[in-house]
């Protein structure tokens, strides 16, 4: 053991004995320091209090889900150029709005939109929005309200169209991804966006969920909402 380590860790040494009391203390903080300071700006970006107590159509899919994460940006714009972009969404139709370049680093081929595509403004309740070019993660429009609610739903994401298991640690999961429309004046609009997600506690799954996704879904879902502000404020 290196010299230094011997001295910080001897038992008769007060300096040690404190930096170790001290490390040991930082470390058994850090957990809480994460679920009380950092991971609620990663589930609520944006987001009023009453925004995230407030009830979103789709809801109901996924009454106790263990992942729901609100975010919510102001669009100054009306809800009717809003809605155009949230339509279009999807991998092989107007991209995600998103780190494009990231995305396609894992493959999922996204090609983002910077005008509004006529073609692809008839989505209807049924319809797929695809993640990634295969209908692995794909998910189905379950309620479609023009210029207010879009709901997607998949209750088995991960899985293929027989019935088998993705790679994400062979666990299904049930999916609501919300956009909400809110007229807040003639000329300005509140997107909220809520995750719902439920799965089999495992701990692999929970642990990747927690430390993985959630961190990552927010920066890609926090670029998503500015990307689509930008669009509509541009063109509006």
């Amino acid at each position: 053991m290196p010299i230094a380590f011997r001295f910080l860790l001897k038992p008769k040494s007060k300096r040690g004995k404190a930096t170790l009391a001290a490390f040991t203390a930082m470390a058994s903080s850090l957990p809480w320091n994460y679920l009380l300071g950092i991971r609620p700006t990663l589930l609520y970006w944006g987001a009023t209090v009453a925004e995230v107590k407030q009830t979103l159509p789709g809801d109901e899919l996924i009454p106790e889900p263990q992942m729901n994460a609100t975010y919510a940006i102001t669009i100054n714009a009306p809800a009717a150029e809003v809605w155009p972009w949230l339509a279009q969404m999807g991998q092989g139709r107007g991209g995600l709005y998103s780190y494009e370049w990231v995305e396609n680093l894992v493959g999922l081929q996204i090609h983002n939109a910077d005008t509004i595509i006529p073609e692809l403004q008839n989505l209807k309740v049924g319809d797929k929005v695809r993640l990634a070019p295969s209908d692995v993660m794909a998910l189905e429009v379950a309620v479609l309200e023009p210029e207010r609610t879009l709901v997607l739903y998949n209750p088995n994401l991960m899985r293929d169209g027989k019935g088998k298991a993705g790679n994400y640690f062979r666990t299904e999961m049930n999916v609501t991804w919300t956009f909400a429309l809110a007229p807040i004046s003639e000329q300005a609009t509140r997107l909220l966006v809520r995750w719902r997600i439920d799965w089999q506690p495992t701990l692999a799954t929970t642990l990747a969920v927690r430390l993985l996704q959630e961190p990552a879904q927010f920066i890609m879902e926090r670029k998503m909402m500015l990307g689509i502000k930008q669009r509509t404020e541009r063109t509006s």
